[in-house]
């Protein structure tokens, strides 16, 4: 199983993350928190559910 989460808030530690928003819909994932990184993947989709917990790393 890859560990999606961790390694996104690894990225994110690390600088990659470039920006961020929130969307109405991506795919099949409405709403959405959309993460864009400065390498490959460049794009992470973030479910609601948890959005309070990429909110305080966020900030």
């Amino acid at each position: 199983m890859y560990p999606y989460h961790n390694k996104i808030k690894s990225r994110i530690n690390n600088g990659e993350l470039i920006s961020y928003e929130y969307v109405e819909k991506y795919k099949n994932i409405s709403p959405c928190l959309l993460l864009y990184f400065n390498t490959e993947p460049y794009i992470r989709p973030i479910r609601e559910h948890r959005f309070e917990e990429y909110k305080a790393i966020l900030k």
